[in-house]
């Protein structure tokens, strides 16, 4: 092999280089940066720093230098946002991808410019040998969150096919615990707390969508960190297609996370001139627990133009899925909007069957045209019932779907994510229609702007039912990373045209949950199961990543469709109550007495719900052995709380340990009040400082499992 012929001339000197250390931070946080390399380095994230100058800089750099060590490279290789097997970097690389043939197989970047605009820290390097340009972006935002992002170019003259490009933030060697999340359909955002001392976590998506499986949230944090108090790194990222999660300890015991999109094998090409856009990675550091850590995050998402406390309150809503199905009859549903109207509902939402031949979930995705078989006169005569009552309408779609027995399929079976050599894979009798191609994008556009400018129509459940199985686009590439892409524009563009819908994300409950879909969507589904007693931990795991205001949570029926288990309408409603409340409940079934208490919760709700949604969201550990959970709300200025006591299953102790309520205005008094949830429980009420509530704490009530009390704190 002549040598001259496959290595290029130029060379690029691992040798090392003088520090170039940046800053960007505010009261809550501060980031130092070096910025010497190819991708800047985090060497220090956490607690603001006071007076940060270009001496303190300089000294921070002399104090924070590793020292090189025996049986390593002789360059130290840094944890940069987007590590390179190239500059000795042994951990995962955070780029990976080839020229033809295999070359430039492991770019090493050099700096070529980086300035500091607004708290954000831009950054461009570039492999002169591989012909690639890296620009990367840091950003601490007002409300606490660091943002780091990534785009690759290709600015040479042949084809890149790429791997991966992923963002890596480290993390302080003090953290020893990982809190990460596993969960199925029905089952979502169950919290697991594991070691993190040694060795490498991680987890990959591959469903086309959040997925049920790996809420993409992480923290590390130290031993001893709780809800209230050590520090806690996290990262979620913001993307709602497939995903790779990292966490690893690494032989010198530097500690990192890794987050980004996980790509199929030859998914991602990029021709000379093209270049590719990572997901936002957003970080939250907290010195003071992970409800601390939280907030930050439920401040990203509550940072929208279009959040949808700006404009109204959260308004009550009744799902007719698990009321009647696929049953659609036009008198059976005014009845019972008539009913959903009587208890205080203010949102009436149309699910599955509506359209097309839509009788079962066999057939008709993919045509949304009014079916003229169950709506002969359209949907004109229920919507003006439902408006006449004074509830909004809403209605359910699945843009991102088609059934093989449909008129769309029949015409167009080129439009659909299967590759034409192989049998397509069915999941829920539908297959993934591919947005991605232009003609089946402009098709469904054109039909659900035409459902929304010919209907009153307010609200839309936007559903996404099957993950991708051998999703190969119309080039015969794999094509997940094109289809999420799409729905985000089609979205985009329909609320362009229609910007007084909301949209609600849902993917078989809580399949697509993530920060970029709330970009452009006011609600998630948290999950199918109206069990209000799995509710409680799938909407405890959700809450950490988005606040309760956009997290749907309804009261369903007595005997929960998912599960069999029967509850309480108390313990139901106490459940949803911390959530935006919705019901999904034949009530054409309810008693009179059923009726008066729902509309008393439903009420309760609306008295408390500008404190549910513009508060933050606390939790608190009450026992050991996990059988009660305790949650709230507290006002920004700490003045009032919403909190609830919940008794899962059956407890160790047959009395309940103190409640120290925490997070209060230590020197101020509060009359703390027991809230009926329509029983006949009477409690006194009592007064109480902030510190002794925190210090001292109350004693909850011996309950029953499956089952809540409410109560309500207000200063004096």
């Amino acid at each position: 092999m002549d040598l001259q012929q496959t290595v290029p001339c130029a060379v690029v000197s691992t040798q090392p280089i003088r520090p170039i250390l940046k800053h960007i931070g505010d009261s809550r946080q501060s980031v130092v940066c070096d910025v010497s390399g190819g991708a800047p380095t985090v060497i220090y994230w956490g607690a603001a720093l006071n007076a940060v100058s270009l001496a303190n800089l300089d000294a921070i750099a002399t104090a924070t230098a590793r020292p090189n060590m025996p049986g390593v490279t002789d360059a130290i290789n840094a944890i940069s946002l987007v590590p390179c097997h190239g500059d000795g970097a042994t951990m995962r690389p955070g780029i990976g991808g080839h020229r033809p043939g295999g070359r430039h197989w492991a770019p090493r970047f050099s700096f070529v410019s980086c300035e500091v605009i607004n708290q954000q820290l831009i950054s461009i390097a570039r492999d002169d040998v591989a012909q690639l340009e890296l620009e990367t972006k840091l950003e601490c935002s007002a409300w606490g969150t660091l943002h780091a992002s990534a785009i690759l170019r290709n600015i040479g003259e042949s084809r890149y096919l790429l791997t991966n490009l992923t963002i890596t933030l480290p993390v302080a060697e003090s953290a020893t615990q990982l809190l990460t999340f596993s969960g199925r359909w029905a089952r979502e955002a169950q919290l697991h707390r594991r070691d993190f001392v040694d060795g490498a976590w991680t987890a990959e998506n591959r469903t086309g969508r959040t997925s049920h499986e790996h809420l993409p949230l992480i923290f590390a944090t130290e031993h001893s960190a709780d809800n209230w108090s050590g520090q806690v790194w996290g990262a979620h990222l913001a993307w709602s297609g497939n995903s790779v999660l990292l966490a690893e300890v690494l032989p010198d015991g530097r500690k990192y996370v890794q987050l980004g999109e996980l790509l199929h094998a030859g998914e991602l090409c990029l021709e000379p001139g093209e270049s590719y856009a990572t997901p936002e990675v957003i970080g939250v550091w907290s010195g003071d627990g992970l409800n601390s850590a939280t907030h930050a995050l439920h401040r990203n998402v509550r940072s929208r133009s279009h959040h949808p406390t700006v404009l109204s309150p959260r308004k009550v809503m009744l799902n007719t899925w698990e009321a009647v199905y696929f049953d659609h009859d036009l008198t059976r549903l005014c009845a019972l909007a008539d009913a959903a109207a009587n208890v205080g509902v203010e949102r009436f939402v149309l699910d599955d069957g509506w359209f097309g031949s839509r009788r079962n979930d066999k057939s008709g995705l993919g045509d949304w045209f009014v079916s003229p078989d169950v709506y002969p006169d359209g949907l004109a005569p229920l919507i003006s019932h439902v408006r006449k009552l004074g509830m909004d309408f809403g209605i359910w779609v699945e843009p991102e779907m088609v059934n093989p027995d449909s008129d769309l399929f029949r015409a167009h079976p080129e439009w659909v994510l299967v590759s034409p050599s192989y049998e397509p894979v069915l999941a829920r009798n539908q297959l993934v229609l591919n947005l991605a191609h232009p003609d089946a994008y402009v098709h469904i556009y054109r039909q659900l702007d035409a459902l929304l400018s010919e209907n009153d129509i307010a609200y839309v459940k936007w559903d996404m039912n099957r993950a991708h199985v051998h999703a190969t686009g119309s080039d015969g590439a794999a094509g997940t990373h094109n289809q999420t892409r799409a729905v985000y524009q089609l979205i985009d563009q329909l609320r362009a045209a229609h910007p007084h819908v909301e949209i609600e994300s849902c993917a078989s409950g809580g399949g697509r949950i993530d920060h970029e879909i709330l970009r452009r969507t006011e609600r998630v589904w948290a999950s199918d199961c109206n069990d209000a007693l799995e509710r409680q931990i799938i909407q405890r795991g959700t809450s950490m990543l988005v606040p309760l205001e956009v997290m749907g949570a309804h009261i369903g029926p007595p005997t929960a469709h998912t599960t069999g288990r029967r509850q309480s309408l108390a313990f139901r409603g106490a459940t949803a109550m911390f959530g935006h409340m919705g019901v999904e409940w034949n009530l054409l079934t309810l008693r009179d007495d059923q009726q008066i208490q729902l509309r008393h919760i439903i009420d309760l709700y609306k008295q408390h719900r500008e404190l549910l949604h513009s508060g933050d969201f606390v939790r608190y550990d009450v026992t050991s052995d996990n059988s009660a959970v305790a949650h709230g709300v507290i006002s920004t200025d700490k003045r009032n709380a919403l909190m609830s006591y919940v008794q899962l299953s059956t407890a160790q102790g047959l009395v309940p340990s103190l409640w120290k309520i925490h997070g209060l205005l230590s020197d101020v008094e509060y009359t703390v009040t027991y809230v009926p949830l329509g029983d006949s429980k009477e409690h006194a009420s009592l007064s109480m400082t902030g510190d002794q509530l925190g210090r001292v704490g109350i004693q909850p009530p011996m309950l029953f499992p499956e089952s809540a009390v409410l109560i309500y704190l207000k200063s004096q």
